[in-house]
């Protein structure tokens, strides 16, 4: 289970809001998908 100060480091990447939100969305379902607590893209919003 991710930590809420890695959530908050890759949530403040240098990219535009729409595609943070689009990569919390996609990597969450990779995550829900394989039943694993990463989706492998680390450093991304939602990994």
């Amino acid at each position: 289970m991710p930590s809420l100060k890695a959530f908050f480091t890759n949530m403040s990447a240098p990219m535009p809001l729409h595609k943070k939100i689009y990569l919390v969305f996609r990597n969450n379902g990779i995550k829900l998908v394989k039943r694993q607590s990463c989706c492998g893209h680390h450093g991304q919003p939602g990994c």
